[in-house]
């Protein structure tokens, strides 16, 4: 049973769940006559298992850090062994692969990028700064160019949008997150925006970032791709982005971006259901 546990808790469920859901939506955006069908749940799968291998291969190589952090993880604590992660993170690799091979040959290039830039990010990106940054924004976009290829409609003016405007969002978010991260970074020798010029300059660049998010998302509006109802549901992300810029310029402090980080995931989850909504409103 405790074997179990580590599993799961290595994996992740919620974060890889959200991944898959991500797809769906891609799917939906590109193709709502589509959201329900076969390729819906084999994109899910794809996402969930590629999301958790990611996570797997995250705990791999931040077990030196977790023994000081976070003893309680799984690997560090001895609840899985070193040997049992590999086996874990190849298993659902296979997985998330096998699932994007049975939706097309395109699909199974994108899942493989997408695996390979987890990998690259855990292994190389993550004390690379802004570059690790683009990694992780780039992997919050890329399920929704998956959801659109599988469908056949993966250069969908909207779906397009959508890409942009996560990844402008996760972005912003991903800066912010360093922020409060500092002591951590430090300590793992990370070149983060906020420990290479400070909270301020770090804070400032979020908030530009929120900023670009919120402009890119009224584009679909403004060019007619979409309705009132999507530019009314869109207003409710966007102020809710608007503040957490506000909160991060006045006060860049740890607990100030701890509080923005958790909000702007909040404005981008609600983003991605007014993208969805709108898009098949009129």
């Amino acid at each position: 049973m405790a074997h179990l546990g580590g599993i799961v808790s290595l994996t992740r469920p919620i974060n890889s769940i959200m991944v898959g859901f991500a797809v769906i939506v891609g799917i939906g955006v590109a193709f709502p006559e589509m959201i329900i069908s076969i390729y819906s749940l084999l994109g899910f799968l794809t996402g969930f298992f590629i999301s958790s291998f990611s996570m797997v291969v995250n705990d791999y190589y931040d077990v030196e850090v977790d023994r000081v952090n976070r003893p309680d993880r799984p690997l560090p604590s001895g609840t899985l062994s070193m040997n049992s992660a590999i086996s874990l993170a190849f298993v659902l690799l296979s997985l998330g692969i096998a699932s994007s091979l049975l939706i097309s040959f395109n699909n199974f290039v994108i899942a493989s990028l997408f695996a390979l830039l987890s990998w690259l990010y855990n292994f190389w990106g993550k004390k690379r700064g802004v570059m690790g940054n683009v990694m992780v924004a780039l992997s919050v976009s890329i399920p929704y160019i998956y959801g659109g290829m599988a469908v056949n409609n993966a250069s969908d003016p909207l779906l397009i949008w959508l890409a942009l405007t996560s990844f402008l969002a996760a972005a912003g978010r991903e800066v912010v997150k360093t922020v409060c991260d500092v002591k951590g970074d430090e300590f793992r020798k990370v070149m983060s925006v906020a420990r290479v010029y400070g909270p301020r300059f770090a804070s400032k660049l979020g908030a530009v970032m929120f900023l670009m998010a919120m402009a890119s998302s009224w584009i679909p509006f403004i060019e007619g791709i979409v309705g009132m109802v999507y530019a009314i549901l869109i207003l409710i992300p966007n102020l809710i982005f608007a503040y957490a810029s506000i909160k991060i310029v006045k006060e860049p402090s740890e607990a100030s971006a701890l509080h923005v980080k958790s909000i702007a995931l909040l404005g981008m989850l609600i983003g991605l259901m007014a993208f969805l909504i709108g898009g098949v409103s009129p």
